[in-house]
């Protein structure tokens, strides 16, 4: 693999004896981090999680949703080297998906597989469990429940062993049609971009009290969301759930406003709102030589604004 990409220290996976957390030595008091998902588009925002972690930055609030929860893990547990091979690494796992993943009843994305076989030691992305429980900062995953069509928002209360973050976040990620369904304590749960801000944890944070953020998506700036044209095909596949079917129709809608509210708060000065320069690759990507290419350029981007953000960090 290519190492222009790595912190000057190359870091090292858990589990490795040379392996250290990220030291923390700026502390961001009323500032919360809340990650967009958008499956592959995020490894461009990896880089800034490597970044900030670099930059020895720690966030009093954590928050994402889909594979913005993965970011969040990351961040929170300061791990340099999976803030970038959850993304980057992970198109080297035969297993982690495909469309014959997807024709075996698996997945695009193999979620099982990715989120409950990859994480513990030994395995190819062991986290560092007790570094992430152990952290002062508030963390919010959110998800979305089919069954009454809420927006559910898990803590570190909701996590007493590492399986119930690790089934949190595959929840949290589950694409509706193209990934199954996840179930916690017999509640049916999908991607938590379905939810009321279309795929912003930025009602969380403000629910926990923040009104400054940093928000981080996987789209440019000139994206917009466009309107649903398939409304009748997702009303015959979720007929047992109608209430996902209309999250997914109205997505655009929420989606687009919340960016108007992002571009508001950033205009206020209460935003600063990180979106891609372009963005080459689409969310179900898993080229390898597509997505360094992805992740160096987003590593660029965020070396570059980084006087910006310490700036509104006020740092």
């Amino acid at each position: 693999m290519a190492t222009a990409t790595l912190s000057p220290a190359r870091p090292v996976p858990f589990g490795d004896p040379d392996h250290v957390p990220a030291p923390i030595t700026r502390r961001v008091d009323d500032v919360a981090l809340v990650f967009e998902g958008g499956g592959m588009r995020g490894t461009y925002t990896a880089a800034l999680v490597q970044v900030l972690l670099e930059e020895g930055l720690f966030f009093p609030w954590v928050g994402g949703i889909s594979a913005g929860s993965t970011h969040t893990v990351n961040m929170v547990s300061r791990d340099l080297w999976r803030a970038r091979e959850a993304f980057v690494g992970l198109t080297t796992d035969p297993d982690a998906g495909g469309w014959g993943s997807f024709a075996r009843g698996r997945g695009y994305f193999n979620s099982d597989h990715i989120y409950r076989h990859t994480s513990q030691p030994g395995e190819l992305f062991p986290f560092d469990w007790d570094t992430f429980k152990a952290s002062e900062a508030t963390v919010r995953i959110g998800s979305f429940r089919c069954d009454t069509g809420e927006e559910v928002y898990w803590g570190k209360d909701d996590m007493e062993v590492m399986e119930d973050l690790l089934v949190r976040c595959q929840a949290s990620s589950s694409m509706p049609v193209l990934m199954p369904t996840v179930h916690i304590d017999s509640v049916p749960y999908l991607d938590g971009a379905l939810g009321p801000t279309g795929g912003f944890a930025t009602d969380a944070a403000a629910a926990d009290g923040y009104e400054r953020m940093l928000v981080v998506s996987t789209r440019p700036a000139d994206y917009r969301k466009p309107a649903e044209k398939r409304a009748a095909t997702y009303r015959r596949m979720f007929r047992k759930w109608p209430e996902v079917a209309e999250a997914i129709i109205n997505r655009p809608e929420a989606y687009n406003r919340t960016l108007q509210e992002l571009e508001q708060g950033r205009r206020e000065g209460r935003v600063y709102l990180f979106q891609p320069d372009r963005m080459a690759i689409e969310n179900g990507e898993l080229r390898y030589d597509r997505v360094v290419s992805t992740y160096e350029a987003g590593l660029a981007q965020a070396r570059r604004e980084l006087p910006d953000i310490l700036a509104f960090l006020e740092l």
